[in-house]
């Protein structure tokens, strides 16, 4: 229903899910897998709002209106926890927010259900300001996938059978 995405279409996060990295992804810029969703931090920064994540479920979905319910649920479980681990350990986030865009003209540009989960900090005019130009670096993704690692690893390990950031982040069995 609602569908954009080409027939030919080679999906980028199904390539990170699956273990296929590029110049913009890695292993150390994964935040925490589990069989169902996956988040990672994005390639995209704003200026004033750097390490934002992405949730993505791991079965490629288009879009809200394909997206089954539980998957749902799933996104939003994970997104839930990101968004305090990301207040708990990003310097100076006075709050968090998230988004979520659906076809062409609702700004969709990845034609695969994502979960965007900013950090937010005072007079930050996220959505007043375009995103930074290009793409961050592996490098400079790497130390908040990293921080949210471990917060994730200490604050969710045995919470509710979820793997530890550790073994999530080396965990390629479902993928």
């Amino acid at each position: 229903m609602y569908n954009h995405e080409p027939a030919d279409y080679d999906c980028p996060f199904c390539g990170l899910i699956a273990g296929r990295y590029n110049d913009l992804s890695s292993p150390t810029t994964l935040v925490w897998c589990t069989p169902t969703v996956t988040a990672f931090v994005s390639p995209r920064m704003w200026p004033t709002n750097l390490g934002h994540i992405l949730v993505v479920p791991n079965q490629h979905h288009e879009n809200l209106y394909d997206l089954p319910r539980s998957l749902g649920h799933a996104v939003f479980d994970l997104s839930q926890h990101i968004a305090r681990a990301i207040r708990a350990t990003y310097p100076g986030c006075t709050g968090t927010s998230t988004r979520q865009h659906n076809e062409p003209d609702g700004h969709q540009d990845v034609w695969h259900f994502h979960q965007h989960v900013f950090p937010r900090y005072d007079r930050d005019k996220l959505y007043s300001s375009p995103p930074r130009r290009g793409y961050a670096s592996i490098e400079e993704q790497a130390p908040y996938a990293l921080r949210l690692r471990e917060y994730l690893d200490e604050s969710l390990l045995g919470s509710d059978g979820a793997p530890t950031a550790d073994e999530a982040h080396r965990n390629t069995e479902f993928r």
